[in-house]
């Protein structure tokens, strides 16, 4: 197994769907992608940030999943990120009703001693010199830079953002974003812009219809499991990028064909998250249930064809 380094943010998200309200859920990238990735067992540390307003139970529900999470500063008297949202009936539209960055203002990230030759590092959404420095704080080179990003930070710090994404493997994205940084409306144009840019793989995030991986010439579609409800898509995305991340350092191999198999499993774990609100799903989430779920997936894109007779 490889070690794997994930970056990210640590918050409190207050939550409405068509189907109720949360009040101050675990939320945050970070603890997306770690409660993900940690379904794979590889070693992995988290670093972030919280007030001391953020309860200990959150960050000891890390450990117990054997996180390291020496690498969350806590900052006395400081309060930790707030995010609140609404989302409509169509539940891939949703109204950012609150951010306050609170402690996430002044973030500077001190990557553990231990972790500082991590193979993998899962870069989640945070602004690019963060991201920057933490990968001037590696030891040695990862084997894996893995990025998350978002149309905030293309728009408001793009030459920043180029200079991250020039240093990274794999880019996901989601499909508006994609056409936003690249002026390209084809998704395989885009991809094609951003493989340019030295990313090695590209992937595009299309939320309820799947995902594309693009490398070189090659093309790759991981379905969405199609469900009968979705409650909260919130922290989709980023239990989608665990689950990768957390594969890749699982199995070590970063060739093509088996990013094709962390897509399904990430995929697969992103179907869960949305069933309950915030962490909660994942929370309770069993290898079991994980693995039952997969040979749905497996069910739902094997066939045999006859390509001529």
């Amino acid at each position: 197994m490889s070690k794997l380094l994930i970056v990210g943010s640590m918050a409190f998200d207050q939550i409405e769907t068509p189907f109720g309200k949360s009040h101050k859920t675990m939320g945050g990238s970070a603890n997306y992608i770690s409660l993900s990735a940690a379904m794979f067992h590889a070693p992995s540390a988290v670093v972030s940030v919280v007030g001391d307003d953020y309860p200990t139970a959150f960050i000891e529900a890390l450990s117990q999943r054997h996180i390291d999470t020496s690498g969350i500063e806590v900052v006395a008297g400081g309060k930790t990120f707030f995010w609140s949202g609404k989302y409509h009936n169509d539940m891939n539209l949703r109204d950012t009703l609150d951010t306050q960055l609170n402690v996430l203002a002044d973030f500077c990230p001190i990557v553990p001693t231990e972790f500082a030759d991590a193979e993998v590092v899962m870069l989640g959404n945070l602004h690019p010199c963060v991201q920057m420095k933490v990968l001037d704080q590696m030891s040695t080179p990862p084997k894996l830079v893995i990025m998350d990003t978002m149309n905030y930070w293309m728009t408001h710090t793009h030459k920043e953002l180029l200079e991250v994404i020039a240093r990274i493997d794999v880019l996901t994205i989601n499909d508006e974003e994609a056409r936003q940084l690249t002026g390209e409306y084809a998704l395989v144009k885009a991809a094609e812009r951003i493989m340019a840019m030295g990313v090695k793989y590209v992937i595009i995030k299309k939320g309820e219809h799947g995902a594309l991986l693009f490398h070189a010439d090659k093309v790759f579609f991981a379905p969405a499991l199609p469900l009968a409800e979705v409650f909260d898509p919130t922290g989709a995305g980023d239990v989608f990028a665990g689950g990768i991340a957390g594969y890749l350092a699982k199995t070590g191999d970063y060739s093509f064909e088996n990013l094709k198999n962390a897509l399904i499993h990430g995929s697969n774990l992103a179907s869960f998250c949305i069933e309950k609100f915030g962490t909660e799903r994942m929370l309770s989430l069993t290898e079991e249930e994980m693995y039952e779920r997969l040979q749905d997936f497996k069910d739902l894109t094997q066939f045999d064809i006859v390509v001529r007779n």
